[in-house]
């Protein structure tokens, strides 16, 4: 990974270049270890800086990891709404591929969602995870707004659910179908126990179909 020309950041543009090397260091090795994987010293290391240096732009590991997550929530609301412009009205096993391919196709998004419960959140600043949360809940109502053309017969409330729980089930799933390389050879060794293996894709976009099927049913 590149580091930057300069040793000691010092005007804005490079403290901002500096902070933008240190979120893109983060995602890269996340995606290549796995975000559980990646310490603040790995971070720091892959930027070229020491790990003090790094921590006057990131209060923790969490708080990268958070800012991470909410950037992927924006990549992703933009790519899936235009992809739910698309369909037609009433064609809800579209949408239930659609949404699905679009975790799915996204992986580190699909391995910070859970971390980002069970851990991000609670090891950062109020500040950072209010900023995470005005994203994240943005990135979902705005993809809610989207189905209102191809689902019309569900509300807003239901369009909302939808869009929560299938993004709740992506990043388990995910954790599901990506073992670790230990547990991978396990499971190769000795199938029996690799049975909650999945097709990450057809579960998800199955559970989707089911989901968004349950929804269309439910009384108002």
């Amino acid at each position: 990974m590149a580091t930057e020309p300069f040793q000691r950041a010092r005007r804005p543009e490079q403290k901002e270049q500096r902070r933008e090397a240190i979120l893109a260091a983060a995602a890269e090795l996340a995606r290549r270890d796995g975000v559980r994987a990646v310490s603040l010293s790995d971070i720091a290391r892959a930027v070229g800086i020491h790990k003090s240096a790094l921590l006057r732009y990131f209060e923790t590991r969490e708080q990268i990891f958070l800012e991470v997550t909410a950037r992927e929530w924006r990549d992703w609301e933009g790519e899936v709404t235009a992809a739910l412009g698309e369909i037609a009205p009433g064609d809800a096993e579209a949408v239930a591929a659609t949404l699905a391919r679009s975790f799915v196709s996204r992986p580190l998004l699909c391995d910070l969602l859970p971390h980002a419960a069970l851990n991000l959140e609670r090891h950062a600043s109020i500040d950072a995870v209010r900023a995470y949360k005005e994203t994240s809940i943005g990135a979902v109502a705005a993809v809610a707004d989207a189905l209102a053309d191809p689902l019309p017969e569900l509300d807003d409330e239901a369009r909302r659910e939808a869009v929560s729980y299938i993004a709740l089930l992506a990043g388990s799933m995910y954790q599901i179908a990506t073992p670790p390389e230990p547990l991978a050879r396990l499971y190769e060794e000795e199938p029996r126990l690799g049975h909650f293996l999945l097709d990450l894709e057809g579960r998800l976009t199955r559970a989707a179909t089911v989901l968004i099927a349950g929804l269309r049913e439910a009384p108002a």
